[in-house]
């Protein structure tokens, strides 16, 4: 699977919400740094992100740009009410290994109805 399509496959389980299945396209081994927070290391941080993650807020990705370099996809999304960001995704062997992503947290969080944590993640 080409970086290209494994991003598109992540898009796909984001927007069925199912952790599980995102989990599992990252290397046991890989990194998650999320701009707004400390980078995550390990399949399993990143997992408890996204059961967090979905368990507080309705997301849904939409593509606007997807590009491929070399073992990097690069993803420009927007969600339906007008958040947007990026993604950076270093895939080698058919995984994650390394991902950045870039959004406004406190605009994220406004736009979900969810009060502004003292941590990003909680305790």
């Amino acid at each position: 699977m080409t970086p290209k399509q494994l991003v598109q496959e992540w898009v796909r389980r984001f927007n069925e919400g199912d952790v599980e299945g995102l989990a599992s396209l990252y290397a046991s081994d890989a990194v998650n740094h999320q701009v707004v927070m400390e980078p995550l290391h390990g399949r399993a941080a990143i997992r408890g992100m996204f059961e967090v993650e979905f368990g507080r807020a309705a997301m849904t990705c939409l593509v606007e740009n997807l590009f491929e370099d070399g073992e990097w996809a690069i993803l420009e999304w927007r969600d339906p009410g007008g958040l947007r960001g990026c993604g950076f995704f270093r895939v080698r062997d058919g995984m994650i290994v390394f991902q950045r992503g870039y959004f406004d947290q406190l605009s994220f969080f406004r736009q979900q109805g969810i009060a502004v944590p003292e941590r990003y993640l909680g305790d």
